[in-house]
């Protein structure tokens, strides 16, 4: 993990400031989500396991946070004219109900193969939904060059500072629920869960591993920090519990990701499924895949941390009957 030294670097300075801002002014309409104790996960591991609920915020899911820092940051004259965003789900219901609360007009593009329980879930809470063909980042790009036409806003999931800050409110938490953590474990999509995590306990818990989380046929944003580089176009994912399609060109989470992430799992889609079996069964909670990535990463490498505390970040909740019935079979 890097150090800032002398105030030197500028962005994590900055952003490690909007962190605690945003920790203090989204209260009450963020929940703050239990940093839970799993007696069972500890005891088959040999560390102590806690698991961060943010399947239990409000729509489901961790992006309500970053949605509604964002909305807030917004001018008056801004409000007025709306929003628009781009998600593949969560990102969607976590706008759409900040928009409801500040009565913003919300607009979402979004992926033509979004599932329709997520679809319908976003136009429930008030916002316009546009389907487009393509993968994630298709729906990004579109909906960025639908914001600069219209004169609106446009909130991205992952690749805006004020979005990262709200994510990062995550690492605070922990830190003020167990200060002592040794490791974090979090699955990346875009990475604005993982930086703002990373970018919090840089400064609270310098001593804490940064753990980033991805399915072995879903990781795009891994496949980049490899190549030191984001691909011009995005490569289709195979895995049916990916976090990202796709990582738009000069996103900042690239930057933060390659300094702000101290070691990287990747886990089957067999070890995904196991992970949420075995949250559903020890916790009785439902987890969405991305949240099964990040536990079976813990799961696998726990043995190199025994002894240790651990937070593993359950990330969200919405994911269809159906599938999760099929996940945990």
């Amino acid at each position: 993990m890097i150090e800032t030294t002398d105030g030197t670097d500028a962005l994590l300075d900055n952003l490690y400031r909007d962190i605690i801002a945003a920790h203090s002014a989204m209260r009450p309409a963020v929940a703050v989500t239990p940093l839970a104790y799993s007696e069972r996960l500890s005891a088959a591991t040999g560390c102590e396991v806690y698991l961060k609920c943010e399947h239990q915020q409000h729509t489901g899911s961790f992006k309500y946070r970053g949605a509604y820092n964002k909305l807030r940051l917004l001018s008056t004259e801004e409000r007025k004219r709306g929003v628009i965003a781009a998600t593949s789900g969560n990102h969607g219901q976590g706008i759409a109900l900040a928009g409801r609360l500040a009565s913003v007009p919300v607009t979402i593009y979004t992926p033509n193969r979004t599932s329709p329980y997520k679809v319908e879930a976003m136009r429930a809470l008030g916002a316009t939904v546009i389907q487009v063909p393509g993968a994630s980042v298709d729906a990004e790009l579109e909906a960025q060059r639908q914001g600069l036409e219209q004169g609106k806003p446009y909130v991205s999931p992952y690749n805006d500072l004020a979005v990262i800050a709200g994510q990062g409110t995550v690492g605070v938490e922990i830190n003020e629920q167990q200060p002592d953590i040794d490791a974090v474990f979090a699955s990346v999509g875009g990475g604005g869960l993982i930086s703002g995590i990373g970018a919090a306990l840089l400064r609270l818990n310098p001593g804490a591993q940064i753990i980033g989380c991805w399915p072995e046929e879903a990781a795009p944003l891994y496949h980049a920090l490899q190549a030191k580089q984001i691909p011009a176009v995005a490569q289709a994912q195979k895995g049916s519990y990916g976090t990202a399609d796709g990582v738009v060109p000069g996103a900042v989470t690239f930057e933060l990701c390659q300094r702000l992430i101290d070691r990287t799992v990747l886990v089957s889609e067999e070890e995904i499924r196991w992970a949420m079996r075995a949250v559903a069964v020890d916790e009785h909670w439902i987890v969405e895949g991305a949240a099964g990535a990040s536990l079976a990463s813990a799961l696998k490498v726990a043995h190199t941390l025994r002894g240790k505390r651990i937070a593993v970040v359950l990330c969200g909740r919405n994911i269809d009957w159906p599938v999760f019935l099929e996940a945990v079979s």
